[in-house]
């Protein structure tokens, strides 16, 4: 891929941060791929289309850092989750042989699997020798008659973030608009139905399910999503969508936005974690629909999952009301968790911010205030001080900040994409409150953190065997 390709993504006219000055995301540099680099950005974008063999045209290495590193759900086909791989090695490197070793890859893909479509991936070693990934793909299709599509990605481009505007971008160019949808049953209740689309969400821990019957019940069909549980025929036809909700921040808001230009569709940005949210995320389609029945009913639902949900969480709620919490996560998550943690009551004393746009930074001063505490520093030296400093009584934060908060002997839930417990919607709140309850009134925390029983104190200080 051109530099000038890799900058026309970064720079993003949706964003309202974004000019041509400076751009509203960071461009590349040496060491900015440490929390995640272009490759694995776009492959966790993607991989959640579950009836696609997805090939890692690279070293072996590169798809086994990466596989199912995103614990998104499938409802259905469970192909995403064989972790496929052209396992290059310095011979084929040197000898020449990459570009026939994936021609094979994806010939065994097909005859073996029988895939809707093979998505192939670059990655470094691939696009610093010049493979022609998009030759090998085309004449690929036109052999086996199965879509081929090249993800030009390769890790040294940039940022997860990059990665997963690069995985959005090759969807527009060679999937969006390529079928059209199956027509729409009628509803039960005998009420119009309209199709929308969703863009960055991800079913992690299945956690859309919680919401996907809400969409349901006003006559919403969810014709794709980009791409959590979906299908490769979904997103061939998301051309054909009413409105598109872009649900995890920036991540991939150049489809949107494209997808406004070249098929008039409009959309709008939000979340599904918390009460408020949630709400707001169904009045938006509404909105945008701008049907006046379906407004009604919008608020008609809204008012009976409300009144469930805060009936559900008042008991929580008087448990963790006050508790003070230290959240560091990146994204949509920087801000929406906020929003959801505020609505039971508790106080955000600072939240993480390093793989955050200008965009969420600006939503997290809209809830917290101006001078709220952001981080970028995720070290545990860093952490822990500020946890300490702020007096928190638990840590939301990343499975890799587990054993931090373990050896500190301090409360703490997963709230990144390894998480097994899903938190969107009306019902996934009440699952947040109960991990947060749980983790904050386990008894463990009192037992480790009491004196060994076979040692004590004397007065003056110092320990005595018992």
């Amino acid at each position: 891929m051109k530099a000038s390709e890799i900058q026309a993504l970064l720079d993003e006219p949706a964003c309202s941060h974004n000019s041509k000055e400076k751009s509203g995301c960071a461009r590349p540099q040496p060491g900015a791929t440490a929390g995640g680099c272009a490759f694995d950005g776009a492959q966790i974008a993607l991989l959640p289309i579950a009836d696609v063999a997805h090939i890692v045209h690279g070293p072996i290495a590169c798809a086994g850092s990466s596989w199912d590193n995103r614990g998104t759900r499938s409802s259905g086909p469970a192909l995403y989750r064989i972790g496929m791989t052209t396992d290059l090695s310095e011979t084929d490197v040197v000898m020449g042989r990459a570009e026939k070793r994936l021609f094979h890859a994806i010939k065994q893909a097909i005859e073996e699997y029988r895939p809707a479509a093979v998505f192939v991936y670059a990655t470094c070693v691939t696009a610093l020798v010049g493979d022609d990934m998009e030759a090998v793909c085309k004449a690929a299709t036109e052999r086996w008659g199965t879509p081929v599509i090249p993800i030009d990605a390769a890790g040294f481009y940039g940022t997860k973030n990059l990665g997963n505007r690069l995985a959005g971008e090759a969807m527009f160019q060679y999937v969006i608009g390529t079928a059209e949808p199956r027509p729409a049953l009628p509803h039960p209740d005998g009420i119009p139905t309209y199709d929308v689309n969703l863009i960055g969400e991800y079913n992690i821990a299945g956690e859309f399910w919680h919401v996907a019957p809400l969409f349901d019940k006003l006559g919403l069909r969810i014709l794709g999503t980009l791409s959590g549980d979906s299908r490769f025929h979904e997103v061939q036809t998301m051309h054909r969508g009413r409105v598109n909700m872009v649900v995890c921040a920036k991540a991939l808001l150049n489809v949107a936005r494209k997808m406004q230009e070249n098929f008039g569709i409009p959309f709008f940005e939000g979340s599904f974690y918390g009460v408020q949210d949630t709400s707001n995320a169904l009045r938006d389609f509404a909105r945008l629909i701008g049907d006046p029945d379906l407004m009604a009913r919008t608020e008609a639902l809204i008012g009976v999952e409300e009144a469930r949900a805060h009936a559900a969480l008042e008991p929580w709620r008087k448990r963790l009301e006050g508790k003070r919490v230290l959240l560091y996560t990146g994204g949509v998550k920087s801000w929406s968790i906020v929003s959801a943690l505020q609505d039971l009551g508790m106080t955000v004393v600072a939240t993480g911010t390093k793989k955050s746009t200008e965009e969420d930074k600006a939503r997290i001063r809209e809830l917290m205030g101006e001078n709220t505490k952001m981080i970028d520093d995720g070290s545990p030296k860093a952490l822990l001080s500020t946890y300490k400093e702020y007096r928190a009584d638990i840590l939301i934060a990343g499975g890799r900040n587990l054993y931090t908060a373990l050896k500190a002997r301090i409360p703490f839930l997963d709230i990144n994409q390894e998480r097994e417990f899903g938190y969107a919607g009306y019902t996934g709140m009440e699952e947040l409150a109960r991990q947060l309850a749980l983790s904050i009134e386990s008894p463990v925390w009192n037992a480790v953190r009491k004196p060994a029983p076979w040692a004590r104190q004397n007065a003056a200080g110092t320990v005595l065997a018992a």
